[in-house]
């Protein structure tokens, strides 16, 4: 048995920023408010996982990087990070680093809307569902077994860490989103009948 923490990194915009949709191709830093997030985060795991993390996986993009790192940096023993390149954002093709209201001029709000809700990519955007859903099952059923294990860390992005959800056995809670905020986590527990869903966009 395995608890798995998937984290959303922190944000990269702070307040007065033009936000715009960050994906694969842009590797921004984290801003001052994202810092301010993965620090709430690293208190708070302190807290709750008081004996530290086995294993660590993230995307190459720096923002997810700097999550982590803060986070891992609370302990006095911690796993080296591990890239996983599936856990790198999508890529949203012509609307990379697009306001929404011209994402949504190009798409369609309706477009947007089953995105948000069922993960289904707009036209033009480069994402492949069936693979990253089977990417997440392989590294879950990788963490599972019948022993216990101490906790797992991961750190992705939006795009990537709703598909996740498509990889659990069991929900002990009902997700009101599929969409992760930033500096929020979700919890897995993965056991030999499969992973199970204890929660969802916990945000310190």
């Amino acid at each position: 048995m395995t608890d798995i923490y998937i984290v959303r990194h922190g944000n990269t915009f702070d307040k007065g920023d033009t936000v715009t949709r960050v994906g694969a191709r842009t590797d921004l830093p984290l801003s001052r408010s994202g810092q301010v997030q993965a620090d709430l985060l690293a208190v708070h795991f302190k807290e709750t996982v008081p004996h530290g993390f086995s294993a660590a996986f993230c995307s190459e993009l720096q923002r997810t990087r700097q999550t982590a790192e803060t986070i891992l940096d609370g302990y006095k023993q911690r796993p080296d990070l591990t890239v996983l390149d599936f856990l790198r954002e999508v890529d949203y093709g012509p609307d990379e680093n697009q306001p929404d209201d011209q994402v949504i001029a190009r798409i369609g709000e309706a477009a947007l809307a089953a995105w948000d809700a069922h993960a289904v990519p707009p036209p033009g955007w480069d994402v492949a569902p069936d693979q990253l859903i089977k990417e997440w099952a392989s590294l879950l059923n990788t963490l599972s077994g019948p022993d216990e294990w101490p906790p797992v860390l991961i750190v992705t992005s939006n795009g990537v860490a709703r598909f996740v959800l498509d990889s659990i056995v069991r929900f002990a809670c009902e997700p009101e989103s599929i969409k992760l905020k930033t500096g929020a986590y979700g919890l897995i527990r993965t056991g030999a009948e499969g992973a199970t869903l204890l929660n969802w966009n916990v945000r310190p």
